[in-house]
């Protein structure tokens, strides 16, 4: 699949969802782990679409089908989330609106169901844009939303992968990165569960020309406890402008938040009269890759176009405009 698409029309609503980029080849997938990845991104793009297409706005789209992929244990937010070195659970989320600049973010909640949910109760509320912890989860409670007990977040397949990073001394490992090699074959997935970054993202152009942004993670396996990504930092993994893109990025946080990649893309556009493709692509594969960052992002311009780089040998990803069938890829 080309890494641009042109839109049918200027205003044409579309979403953009990604799921992790990371090291795979065919080999280490069968017919039926690659049909239950495309089933859950189609499944996901679909909800999105479908807010969409109903004249719903570009948060509102976003925000839906960033909650389904934390609902989904295939994927590294939410439910399925991966662990701590302490074998516990560290969220982080956030939610960005184009047409204000409007933007909510959360780091390090254990007990909210859906961290995106949260991050979008601290937008609503206006006060601040980044809460942390404690702090985010009594909002997030006083919000309404579902809070669950910190068992919640944990798969069997979570903590194997814990367990290995352990036993090979491997520190931090990124959910989908091809160095880590850890061996969790009865887990094995299109990308490998010890060879993928796994974040989740969506960015959205609704029918009235607003774009929106939201990232959800569960960081990296075997972190340190308090360590915090890219993707609840507004301009690093997460940003959204109607004057020019929304983006969520997926991959290597710290290298994500050294380039500040979601805003630069927007600021290569805006300043540098750069396309959305070349600007998408000179982030992902000039400024990152000068420091040996590695991932990938998502990105949706005012006019419609997507955009959907990495510098890895895959990303799951996918696009739905309205009125089409929505599209999922794996591989490049």
């Amino acid at each position: 699949m080309p890494q641009a698409a042109s839109p049918a029309s200027p205003a044409l609503p579309v979403i953009a969802i990604h799921g992790g980029a990371g090291t795979l080849t065919r080999s280490h997938i069968s017919p039926e782990q690659e049909r239950a990845y495309h089933a859950a991104l189609q499944a996901v793009l679909r909800a999105g679409q479908d807010v969409l297409a109903q004249g719903g706005s570009a948060l509102e789209a976003v925000c839906v089908a960033v909650q389904a992929l934390e609902d989904c244990p295939l994927f590294n937010a939410g439910h399925g989330a991966v662990f701590t070195a302490e074998a516990t659970h560290e969220l982080d989320a956030a939610v960005m609106d184009g047409s204000n600049l409007a933007a909510g973010a959360v780091a390090g909640v254990t007990r909210v169901r859906n961290p995106v949910l949260a991050a979008r109760a601290v937008l609503q509320d206006g006060q601040h844009v980044l809460m942390i912890g404690a702090g985010a989860e009594r909002l997030a409670q006083s919000a309404g939303l579902a809070m669950v007990a910190p068992d919640y977040f944990s798969t069997e397949a979570r903590l194997v992968q814990l367990r290995a990073a352990q036993a090979k001394s491997s520190g931090a490992v990124l959910d989908h990165d091809g160095a880590a090699a850890l061996a969790v074959s009865a887990q094995e997935g299109p990308l490998h569960e010890g060879r993928k970054m796994g974040t989740v993202g969506a960015v959205a152009l609704d029918a009235h020309g607003h774009l929106a942004a939201a990232t959800s993670t569960g960081g990296l396996t075997n972190k340190r406890p308090g360590r915090v990504g890219d993707s609840p930092l507004i301009g690093a993994g997460t940003y959204a402008d109607d004057r020019t893109a929304a983006v969520s990025c997926t991959g290597h946080g710290e290298s994500f938040i050294r380039v500040a990649a979601a805003h630069d893309v927007c600021a290569r556009m805006a300043h540098g009269g750069a396309t959305l493709h070349e600007a998408s692509e000179a982030v992902v594969h000039q400024a990152l890759a000068a420091i040996g960052g590695t991932g990938g992002l998502i990105a949706v311009d005012r006019l419609g176009q997507v955009c959907l780089p990495f510098n890895t040998e895959g990303m799951y990803r996918g696009l739905a405009r309205v009125g089409q069938a929505p599209e999922s890829f794996i591989y490049r």
